[in-house]
């Protein structure tokens, strides 16, 4: 997150001193190679007078950039508090999240979404890597190290409350 003051971007921009830097960030759309100009809105902050910056642990930070993201959120790795927090599910035993690899099937949200009934419960899972046409049944359960893979042209579909482990 970034917090700024808007009356110190004013004089920023009225003076014409935020000198970003532009980045090209090579894409492929719908099949479309595009070059998407960005820029790290991070780096401004050395334009700033007086800026700090706070260093959140992970435990604190959730980012969502990917859909392998979005699965560890929604998974039971992770639950809600009556405050409204997201915290670590104190079941999970091994401290780091499990390593996910999505295949390009899972990239768009509303893809990903789609391919689960519902969201796997992964609280015993190390890794995951799945690949090809792969639908998920309601209730199904990873353990450990866990490869799922559909041949070429096939739809694979996992049954509900099935249980992979490694």
């Amino acid at each position: 997150n970034l917090w700024v003051n808007l009356s110190a971007i004013k004089r920023l921009v009225e003076a014409d001193a935020l000198k970003m830097e532009i980045i090209p960030n090579p894409k492929e759309v719908d099949g479309v190679k595009v070059l998407q100009l960005e820029t790290a809105a991070g780096a401004a902050i050395k334009f700033f007078d007086r800026a700090i910056g706070a260093n959140v642990p992970r435990s604190r930070f959730l980012p969502v950039k990917a859909t392998s993201d979005l699965l560890l959120v929604q998974s039971d790795l992770y639950t809600l508090t009556d405050e409204g927090y997201v915290i670590r599910n104190p079941a999970r035993s091994n401290p780091p999240n499990p390593s996910i690899e999505l295949g390009p099937e899972f990239k768009k949200v509303a893809n990903f979404l789609g391919r689960f009934k519902s969201i796997p419960s992964i609280i015993d899972l190390d890794s995951l890597k799945v690949t090809g046409d792969v639908w998920f049944g309601s209730g199904v359960t990873l353990k450990g190290k866990v490869t799922v893979a559909a041949k070429s042209g096939v739809k694979l579909e996992i049954p509900d409350g099935a249980v992979i482990a490694n």
